[in-house]
C-alpha cells in the first residue's frame, strides 16, 4: 500500500508519495486557502492512487481563529463553576502594547450571554464541597441551545484534581449537543484561565475541524484510502481522536517538518539539529536536542507575534503539548516595502500563492524574497520541477518601484536572514542552548537557498540540506509515529504517577514511552518543562531541573521543588520510507550563470540528482533540484552525504 504524506501550506500543498516497491514520488500544487481540501483532492487525483495511507496535517484550526473568510466559528457556550463566569474574558490582564490606549482584547469566542454558573464546588485537594446539580446544568443547556449554542464547553475549578462534576455536567450536555469539551479532557492541569481557554477553542474547533476532516477522509475512503493526521506534538494521531480534541492540530504542519528532520538526524547520528524550514509565506525554526524534538506546553493561537516571539495577551492561550517552534514572517512570498520614512521592509504581509509573487505571472506586483532571489540569479526561471516558468523582468520591474533591483534585492534578503537568525535564537540561545554546537538542517522551498548565510549569522559552522527538501514537511509525515499523550497534576508519587499514565496508556501498544515533568521551585510562579528518562526518583527529577534552570536563568536555588503535571507520550513506531543513496560515482554537468553575491560573479550551477557519494562543490555555486535551489556562497563547500544530504561547510 502507497503512504501519501500531503502538507498543505500558505503558498503551495506539497505531496510525498512512499510506493510499496519503495520508490518515492513528489508533488507540489499551489494552495487553495478558502477550500484547502479542493488542492488535497486535486493533487490526489494527479496522483492516481487506489489503495492508499492519507497522513494529513491541516492549518484549518490556525486559520478559523485567524478569522479566514469561509471558516466562521460556530456558537458555543460555556458552563462553568458559579463565580467564574468571566474567567475567560479577564484573562491575565497582559497588554501586549503597554502604553496603547485604544488596544482592544481578542474577541470573546463565547459572549457573555452563552456563559453560564452552575452552583457547584471542588476544591483544589480534589475534594467534592458541593456536587453538580445536573437539572442546573440541563435547564442551562436549553438555554444556550435556544440561543443558537451548537457546541458547549464545560469548565469547572480545580477539575485536573477531581473530574468527577465536570464529567457528570458533560454527560448532561451530550443529550443537548453533538459537540461538548470537558476540560480535563484537553488540559488536565492548574491555572484555570489557560485551561477555560483550551476547552472554548477546542469546542469552537469541534465543528468546522469535524467536518472538514470527515469530508476529506469520505473522499479518501471513497478512493480506496485510509487516513491520519498529524499532532502538533510530533505525532499521527487518528481522525477520530483529532475530531475529539481539534486543538492538538493547531501547528500540525510546521510539527512535520522537526519530525522529519529529527528521523533524519537519526539515521545520520546527529543528535543536535536546528531545524529550519522556510516556505512560501514563513519560517519556522525548531530545535533536536539527543535526537528528540524540543517540545513546549505552553502556546497562544490567534494573536499577534513579534519577531518570533507570541505577543503574550494578543491571543488565545492553549495548554497543549506543540513542538517547540518560533515563526518568523519570512517566506519567499514575503513582501518587500518602504516605510513612510524611507527604510526597506519586510514583511510581514505576505504574496501568498494568490496572486503570488511579481514572477509567477499571476497578477502580483508586489516585489517578495523570491522575486530578490531571482533578479540576483540565485534562483532558476522555473519552479515546480519546471512547470512554472518565472519571469525575470517582471520581478525586476517589481523591485524597481523600490529602488535599484540589484541594491533592494540585496538588502532584502540580509534583512530576512536577519529575521530568521531571530527566530533561531528564540528556540536556542533563549532556551539556554548554545547554537554553535548545533547543525542546521535547513528545508523548505526556500530554505536551501538562505541556510549558509543564516548559519553564518548565528556562528553555526555546518549545514545539512535533506533531500527532498521543498517538499520535507510532507515527508516527515511518513516518518512520524503514532503518539498518545495523557497526563496528571500535582502527583503524590512522580514514579507511581508515570506507571499509571503509562497503564492506562498500554491500550495503544506503543514501543516505548517519552516523559515530562512541569516543575519549579516552591514559591515560583511558573514551571519549566524538563523530559526525563528511565530514572524517575525525585533526585533524578532534581538534577534535570536544575540543570534546565541554569541553563535558562543562568543560576539555580537552594530551595525545594514542585512537580506540577507529568505527562506521557505512548509512541507507537510506524515503517518508514527509506531515503534512497546516491550515485557511488558519477560526472555530473556544470553549467554556469551570474549571480550576486556582493558583486556579480559567475556561479557554477549542478542537477543535485547527478551529484555522487563524496563529491564536493565550492562555491559560488547552486545546487538546483525540483522545488528547490541550494546556494552554496563564496567560502562554503558543500558534499554530499549519506542518504544524499548535501553538507554545506565554511
Amino acid at each position: 500500500m502507497s503512504i501519501v504524506g500531503v502538507d498543505v501550506g500558505g503558498t503551495f500543498t506539497d505531496f510525498v508519495v512512499a510506493a510499496p516497491d519503495g520508490s518515492i514520488r513528489t508533488l507540489k500544487i499551489l494552495s487553495t486557502p478558502r477550500e484547502p481540501e479542493r488542492a488535497v483532492a486535486e493533487g490526489l487525483s494527479r496522483l492516481a492512487l487506489s489503495g492508499f495511507e492519507l497522513l494529513h496535517a491541516s492549518t484549518i484550526g490556525t486559520n478559523a481563529l485567524l478569522g479566514q473568510v469561509g471558516l466562521e466559528l460556530p456558537r458555543v457556550a460555556l458552563f462553568t463553576t458559579k463565580g467564574f463566569r468571566d474567567v475567560v474574558e479577564i484573562g491575565r490582564q497582559n497588554r501586549p502594547r503597554l502604553y496603547d490606549l485604544f488596544f482592544q482584547k481578542p474577541r470573546q469566542i463565547v459572549p457573555r450571554e452563552l456563559r453560564f454558573e452552575v452552583d457547584e464546588r471542588t476544591l483544589a485537594d480534589g475534594t467534592v464541597a458541593k456536587p453538580v446539580d445536573l437539572r442546573e446544568v440541563e435547564e442551562a443547556a436549553a438555554m444556550a441551545k435556544a440561543a443558537g449554542a451548537v457546541s458547549a464547553a464545560v469548565a469547572f475549578l480545580h477539575s485536573y484534581a477531581n473530574p468527577s462534576n465536570e464529567r457528570a455536567a458533560a454527560e448532561a450536555l451530550k443529550r443537548h449537543f453533538e459537540y461538548v469539551t470537558a476540560s480535563h479532557e484537553v488540559a488536565w492541569e492548574p491555572r484555570e484561565y489557560e485551561r477555560f481557554s483550551t476547552a472554548v477553542v477546542n469546542a469552537a474547533l469541534m465543528p468546522l475541524v469535524g467536518r472538514y476532516l470527515a469530508r476529506l477522509r469520505e473522499f479518501v475512503e471513497s478512493k480506496g484510502g485510509a487516513m491520519y493526521v498529524m499532532a502538533s506534538s510530533g505525532g499521527l494521531v487518528t481522525v477520530e481522536e483529532a475530531s475529539r480534541r481539534p486543538v492538538q492540530l493547531i501547528e500540525s504542519g510546521p510539527a512535520a517538518g522537526v519530525v522529519a528532520a529529527a528521523e533524519l538526524a537519526k539515521d545520520l547520528g546527529e543528535g543536535d539539529v536546528i531545524s529550519l524550514d522556510m516556505g512560501g509565506t514563513t519560517a519556522k525554526a525548531g530545535t533536536i536536542v539527543g535526537f528528540e524534538p524540543s517540545i513546549t506546553v505552553e502556546y497562544e493561537v490567534g494573536g499577534e507575534s513579534h519577531k518570533g516571539r507570541i505577543v503574550k495577551g494578543s491571543g488565545y492561550p492553549i495548554r497543549f503539548p506543540f513542538v517547540d517552534l518560533a515563526e518568523v514572517s519570512a517566506g519567499g512570498g514575503t513582501i518587500i516595502w518602504r516605510d513612510s520614512a524611507g527604510a526597506l521592509r519586510v514583511g510581514p504581509l505576505s504574496a501568498g500563492a494568490d496572486p503570488g509573487p511579481a514572477c509567477y505571472g499571476r497578477g502580483g506586483r508586489d516585489a517578495t524574497i523570491t522575486d530578490a532571489n531571482l533578479v540576483l540569479g540565485r534562483i532558476p526561471e522555473a519552479l515546480a520541477g519546471g512547470s512554472m516558468r518565472l519571469d525575470v523582468d517582471a520581478a525586476r520591474g517589481a523591485l524597481a518601484r523600490l529602488g535599484d533591483p540589484v541594491d533592494v534585492a540585496e538588502l532584502a534578503v540580509r534583512l530576512i536572514n536577519l529575521e530568521m537568525a531571530r527566530a533561531i535564537r528564540l528556540v536556542t540561545v533563549e532556551r539556554g542552548l548554545d547554537p554553535s554546537r548545533f547543525a542546521l538542517m535547513a528545508f523548505g522551498g526556500a530554505g536551501p537557498q538562505h541556510a549558509a548565510e543564516v548559519a553564518e549569522e548565528m556562528g553555526v559552522g555546518r549545514v545539512i540540506i535533506p533531500p527532498l527538501p521543498g517538499v520535507f514537511t510532507s515527508l516527515g509525515m511518513l516518518m512520524a509515529d503514532f503518539r498518545f499523550e495523557a497526563r496528571m497534576a500535582y502527583p503524590k508519587d512522580v514514579e507511581a504517577g508515570f506507571r499509571e499514565l503509562e497503564a492506562a496508556l498500554a491500550a495503544r501498544r506503543p514501543d516505548y514511552f517519552l516523559r515530562y515533568a512541569d516543575v519549579r521551585y516552591v514559591g515560583q510562579g511558573w514551571e519549566l518543562t524538563i523530559p526525563l528518562g528511565a530514572d524517575l526518583s525525585r533526585e533524578a527529577v532534581r538534577r534535570a531541573f536544575e540543570e534546565r534552570h541554569r541553563a535558562v536563568y543562568g543560576f539555580a536555588l537552594d530551595r525545594e521543588i514542585e512537580v506540577v503535571a507529568i505527562r506521557v507520550f505512548a509512541v507507537a513506531r510506524r515503517p518508514k520510507p527509506k531515503l534512497p543513496e546516491p550515485p557511488a560515482e558519477g560526472n555530473p554537468s556544470v553549467g554556469e550563470r551570474e549571480a550576486y553575491f556582493g558583486g556579480w560573479v559567475k556561479a557554477a550551477v549542478y542537477k543535485r540528482g547527478e551529484l555522487p557519494l563524496g563529491y564536493r562543490v565550492r562555491g559560488p555555486a547552486l545546487i538546483v533540484e525540483d522545488y528547490s535551489t541550494t546556494v552554496v556562497p563564496p567560502r562554503w563547500e558543500a558534499r554530499v552525504g549519506r542518504r544524499g544530504v548535501l553538507e554545506l561547510r565554511l
